[in-house]
Order: structure tokens, then C-alpha cells, then sequence
């Protein structure tokens, strides 16, 4: 089987194609647990949603206006799925 491997989503408008048919507001990519990094000014960051579940809750502040794309490690297609569920 052939990992494809992160995807790297470009943020348009403030925006990025998160699955094939939708695009969603980069802020919501705060919260979601396929976003593994993101990029602010060349410098790749780990994203909100991965930081705070993995550094017993301490999230860098990102200001997501300034984020210019966002590693994502979703491979299959889900789309946005919230930390939420997991943090709870």
C-alpha cells in the first residue's frame, strides 16, 4: 500500500481545500486532528490541534490570518474531524 504522505493545502482567501469537493475556513483547521503542521512565514509550526494534545495542553499562539498553508495527514478523504471527540 502507498502512503501518499501529508498533504501540504495552500490557504486561499483564507480558505483551503480540505477534501475534494469543499473548501473550509483555515481557522477551522485549528481544531482539527488531521492538521499536523502549519506554515507561517516559510517557518513550518505544529498546529494548534496537535499541540494541544500533545504537549499536555500548551498550544502556541498562532495567529491563523497569518497562516499560509497547512500540513495535513489526511490520506483518506474524511475531511474535518474535531479534537474534540478526543479530548473530551
Amino acid at each position: 500500500m502507498n502512503d501518499p504522505g501529508p498533504r501540504h493545502l495552500a490557504v486561499v482567501r483564507g480558505r483551503v481545500q480540505c477534501t475534494l469537493d469543499e473548501t473550509i475556513p483555515v481557522d477551522r483547521c485549528r481544531l482539527c486532528v488531521h492538521s499536523a503542521r502549519v506554515v507561517v512565514g516559510g517557518r513550518e509550526l505544529p498546529s494548534p490541534a496537535r499541540a494541544y494534545c500533545s504537549r499536555c495542553r500548551d498550544t502556541p499562539n498562532i495567529d491563523m490570518a497569518k497562516v499560509e498553508a497547512v500540513v495535513c495527514d489526511d490520506t483518506r478523504g474524511e475531511g474535518f474531524r474535531s479534537i474534540t471527540s478526543i479530548i473530551s
